[in-house]
């Protein structure tokens, strides 16, 4: 992930691990069936878990960076922003529906497990993945814009909020750009919202990485945070 077409060197380091570990991005894979049924049974105790509630929804919808990979549960993004929407008086209830190893192909397959009527603000983060394997960028398109409409069409009253992504060259140069741009490309032709980089002020810097050099540590998802919550609490309605 890039901020940028000059690296630091903190951010080639963070493109070397990049290769070396896609798969803690792309893991499952061997038992691809299992992690199906896996994946089915959370979304489907999540659709559970939100039946039980009147509150409205804000839904994420994402890969590990969602999910908060090698994080407590209280310090993934989701949950550091159902504390912002309280403190600040808003009455929603925030939904973890991360999944690592997620792609945008995994995405549009298990998105109707968990979209719901009371869903108001819908948050897509997807695409990481799909850039780490060299999926085609068109299919990658066609994906996140199927996942739009989908929302666009069940729950048609929501806000759709899409997290931009960036990725190392490690698959070359117009590849890594072309990539990057996708996001504020599908973010103006639908009329949706766009969180331009969603690890802005975090990739690349050791000190707001975990190990890996790729998911961020609780201090560098308090950064995260900030990304998000400045797109989206213009949103929220008290």
């Amino acid at each position: 992930m890039i901020l940028n077409k000059s690296y630091s060197p903190s951010t080639v380091f963070i493109a070397t691990v990049f290769m070396s570990i896609t798969v803690l991005f792309g893991c499952g894979e061997t038992s691809k069936v299992n992690e199906e049924k896996e994946n089915q049974s959370k979304d489907q105790t999540i659709s559970e878990e939100k039946e039980k509630t009147s509150n409205d929804v804000i839904l994420c919808f994402g890969n590990s960076l969602t999910e908060g990979y090698g994080l407590k549960l209280e310090e993934a993004y989701p949950a550091l922003l159902q504390k912002k929407v309280d403190d600040a008086g808003y009455n929603y209830q925030v939904v973890n529906a991360g999944i690592s190893g997620e792609t945008t192909s995994g995405g549009k397959n298990r998105l109707s497990w968990v979209l719901k009527k009371n869903v108001k603000v819908f948050i897509l983060e997807l695409g990481a993945n799909d850039g780490l394997r060299g999926i085609p960028l068109s299919e990658t398109k066609q994906n996140l814009q199927a996942m739009i409409d989908t929302v666009k069409a069940k729950v048609p009253s929501a806000k759709i909020v899409l997290a931009g992504m960036q990725i190392p060259p490690n698959m070359g140069q117009e590849y890594t750009d072309e990539f990057k741009e996708i996001f504020p490309a599908l973010a103006d032709s639908n009329q949706i919202k766009l969180i331009s980089f969603l690890l802005e002020g975090v990739a690349g810097d050791p000190k707001l990485n975990q190990e890996d050099g790729i998911h961020p540590t609780a201090e560098g998802t308090k950064i995260v945070i900030e990304n998000v919550w400045k797109v989206i609490e213009p949103l929220l309605l008290k």
